[in-house]
């Protein structure tokens, strides 16, 4: 079994991630198929079981229309 350490920022991140999510009212699955990708990556994402790198947060961000400052402090 896997350890993966976090840093308070990034479980910030993460949460953000999750609720713009929720604001949009769309699921992981909803995300996914407008992304090109499976449900498992959302999903992967947002557990923090797989890093988010800049280019995928900026797809995350457009769309859930929110600006990038929203995700990070």
């Amino acid at each position: 079994m896997s350890k993966i350490i976090y840093t308070e920022q990034y479980k910030k991140f993460l949460e953000r991630l999750c609720q713009a999510r929720k604001e949009k009212s769309l699921t992981q699955a909803e995300v996914a198929k407008a992304l090109g990708k499976h449900q498992s990556y959302v999903a992967k994402c947002e557990s923090g079981e797989r890093r988010v790198d800049i280019i995928e947060l900026v797809k995350f961000a457009q769309l859930y229309g929110k600006p990038l400052d929203y995700f990070v402090e």
